[in-house]
C-alpha cells in the first residue's frame, strides 16, 4: 500500500482523512507517513497516529533524488499533500504535492469537501483527473456530506470515477488552530479521543480494502550526498516553546556521526556542554514571560562558548526583546542586536534559497520563512544572502555576531546556487 491524499484546496478536510486512515490501519500493521512540503506540526500528528517517526518530503527544496532515499523502504506509506494537489511556488508551481507523486509514482486520492456542491463535484473531479496525465488521481473521497440524499446527487454526479467513500459531516473532529496552523499534537490533551475518533469514522465510512490494494512501483531511491553535521555535538532545544525540527537533517547528523541531545528552555534547563546549542522554530512569544523569567537557562546560554543558532522563534529568542501579542516586552538573550514584535503581525511565507560564507551552516542551502513577527529593529552582519523561490534577490537575512547566529528561515537541505535576479 502507496497512495497520497491530496484535496483541490486546503481546508477540504485531508488532514482528518489522513489521520483517521493512519490509525485505523495502524491497528492492523505497522504503517508508515510522509507529509508533503514544509510543515512541522502535522507530522507531529502523524506519528502520534501511527507511533512512527513522519517524514518531509519537500518537493521544492528537496532534489529527487533526496525524496526517493528518504522514502526508501516506507512501505506501507500514505502521504499527506499540502494545499490542493497542483498548488507549489510561484511562478511555476514546483514543489507541488503532483509534483511529489510523480517523483514517487504514487496514485493519488482526491478528498472533496462536498458540503456546498453537488452536480457541480463531477466538473471538479473529472478536471483533476484529466489536467495532467502523469498524476494518476484513482479516484475522490467525499467529505462533509450532508445527507443520504445528498450523497444521492453526488454520486450520480460522478459516473466512472471510483468512490471511496462519503464521510458526512463531523463538527466534532475539528482542529484547534492559531496564526502558524493547528494546535501543536503535544498541546492536545483529547489527542486519544480525537486520532480514534476519526479512525472509527473511516472504518464505518471508506472503504478500507480497496484504499490498501492502491499501490505502485517505487523508483530507484538514486544517489542523494547527506549534508554535514554542523558540529559534533548538538544540544537542541525541544519544547512546545521550540518544536520545529525536521526529522531527515537530525537523522542526516546522526548517520554521519554526531552526539545529539536535547534540553527544555521552558524547564529553565541550563544549556548543556555541547559544540552547537541549537535553539529551533516554535512558539517562544507564547511563552515569551516565561522564558525572560527562567535566568538559569538565559544565563548559561550567554556564557555558553559554543556556536549557537537560532531559526525562527529560536532566533528571536537570541534577540534582545521579544514584544507580545498584548505589547509587553519580554527581555530576551541579548546575543543578537534584534528586537521583534507581535504586536502587529505581517505574514512572511515563500521558500527560500540561501548562502552563508559563515556561521555553523556555511555554503548553499534550501529554506522556508513562515512567520508573523515584525522586526523592530536589526543591527549588525547579515548571515544569509537570500533569493525567493523564483530566484529575486532578497534583503539579506539574520545576524552573527561571532558565535552566536540565527535568521527567520527553516533550513531544509542544500541547494545548489540559485540564479539571482533583480531585486523586487
Amino acid at each position: 500500500m502507496r497512495f497520497l491524499i491530496s484535496a483541490p484546496a486546503s481546508g477540504s478536510g485531508k488532514t482528518t482523512v489522513t489521520l483517521g486512515l493512519l490509525r485505523a490501519f495502524s491497528r492492523t500493521q505497522d504503517i508508515h507517513s510522509a507529509k508533503s512540503g514544509p510543515d512541522y506540526i502535522d507530522p507531529a500528528f502523524h506519528a502520534a497516529a501511527t507511533g512512527q517517526a513522519c517524514v518531509n518530503l519537500d518537493a521544492w527544496a528537496m532534489s529527487p533524488a533526496r525524496i526517493r532515499a528518504l522514502a526508501a523502504g516506507l512501505t506501507p506509506l500514505i502521504v499527506e499533500g499540502a494545499m490542493g494537489l497542483f498548488d507549489g511556488a510561484a511562478p511555476t508551481g514546483k514543489g507541488s504535492s503532483a509534483d511529489l507523486a510523480r517523483i514517487l509514482n504514487l496514485p493519488v486520492v482526491l478528498v472533496i469537501d462536498a458540503g456546498r456542491m453537488a452536480g457541480s463535484i463531477g466538473a471538479l473531479a473529472q478536471g483533476f483527473m484529466r489536467y495532467d496525465p502523469r498524476v494518476k488521481v484513482t479516484g475522490v473521497i467525499l467529505n462533509n456530506v450532508g445527507s443520504a440524499k445528498h450523497e444521492a446527487m453526488l454520486r450520480h454526479a460522478l459516473p466512472g470515477i471510483t468512490i471511496y467513500g462519503s464521510i458526512p459531516r463531523h463538527p466534532d473532529l475539528q482542529h484547534g488552530a492559531r496564526h502558524l496552523g493547528l494546535i501543536q499534537a503535544q498541546e492536545r490533551d483529547d489527542l486519544e479521543d480525537f486520532l480514534n475518533n476519526a479512525a472509527n469514522l473511516m472504518l464505518q465510512h471508506l472503504d478500507m480494502d480497496a484504499l490498501a490494494r492502491l499501490d505502485a512501483t517505487p523508483p530507484s531511491p538514486g544517489i542523494h550526498s547527506r549534508p554535514r553535521p554542523p558540529a559534533q555535538h548538538i544540544a537542541i532545544a525541544r519544547d512546545t516553546a521550540f518544536a520545529f525540527t525536521y526529522p531527515h537533517l537530525l537523522d542526516d547528523w546522526r548517520s554521519a556521526g554526531a552526539q545529539i541531545s536535547f534540553f527544555s528552555p521552558l524547564a529553565d534547563d541550563p544549556v548543556p556542554d555541547a559544540d552547537l546549542i541549537y535553539l529551533p522554530g516554535g512558539y517562544p512569544e507564547l511563552h515569551a514571560g516565561r522564558i525572560a523569567a527562567n535566568q538559569r537557562f538565559l544565563i548559561s546560554l550567554r556564557q555558553s562558548q559554543a556556536l549557537i543558532y537560532g531559526e525562527c522563534g529560536g532566533y528571536m529568542v537570541l534577540g534582545e526583546g521579544l514584544i507580545d501579542a498584548d505589547g509587553t516586552r519580554h527581555q530576551m538573550a541579548g546575543l543578537l542586536g534584534l528586537v521583534t514584535s507581535f504586536a502587529s503581525r505581517k505574514r512572511h511565507l515563500g521558500y527560500r534559497h540561501l548562502q552563508a560564507s559563515t556561521g555553523p551552516f556555511t555554503g548553499h542551502w534550501t529554506g522556508h520563512e513562515f512567520h508573523y513577527a515584525s522586526t523592530v529593529s536589526a543591527r549588525g552582519v547579515p548571515l544569509f544572502t537570500a533569493t525567493d523561490a523564483s530566484g529575486t534577490a532578497l534583503p539579506p537575512m539574520g545576524l552573527i555576531n561571532q558565535h552566536v547566529s540565527g535568521s527567520f528561515a527553516h533550513i531544509i537541505d542544500t541547494s545548489p546556487i540559485a540564479t539571482t535576479k533583480k531585486q523586487a
